[in-house]
């Protein structure tokens, strides 16, 4: 297995992945937002590469704002991460996430977040695997204004 950063000839194969972690997006959407991503100084997104097919990425971003549970900033932020079903428990999420990790670290980082949903109960055990520690639990709210 090979981790390598996201280019112009391998990002078509992000956006593909991340079709099957946010299927409610298109492929067309997720690959010019993906593209765009490239251009940003603020975001990284690295593939796992295995015998010539990409089995997963990870999405990392920047953030300078507040963050759940930190202490620092800037914090590396993980805004999505996947690996294809055929490929789990070999430690390819580790990898990507390790990989992430690395980039923020280089960036000044000193902490790395992330969250999952409430209901997600795989993805919140899949980051205490990881070393995270659960920061806060909220419920969002949203109301219409007419």
């Amino acid at each position: 297995m090979n981790i390598v950063r996201a280019n112009s000839s391998n990002i078509g194969e992000a956006a593909r992945l991340a079709l099957k972690l946010w299927p409610e997006n298109s492929l067309d959407h997720l690959r010019v937002e993906f593209e765009e991503l490239l251009a940003s100084e603020k975001d990284a997104v690295f593939l796992a590469a295995i015998e010539g097919t990409y089995a997963g990425f990870i999405h990392m971003s920047l953030r300078s704002d507040f963050v759940e549970g930190s202490r620092s900033r800037p914090v590396g932020y993980i805004e999505g991460i996947y690996v294809d079903e055929p490929y789990r428990n070999r430690g390819i999420a580790r990898e990507l996430a390790e990989a992430g990790e690395q980039w923020a670290k280089s960036l000044g980082c000193k902490e790395v977040a992330s969250d999952a949903a409430l209901d997600n109960v795989e993805s919140q055990e899949f980051h205490k695997k990881l070393g995270f520690r659960e920061a806060g639990r909220i419920v969002a709210f949203i109301k219409e204004i007419v």
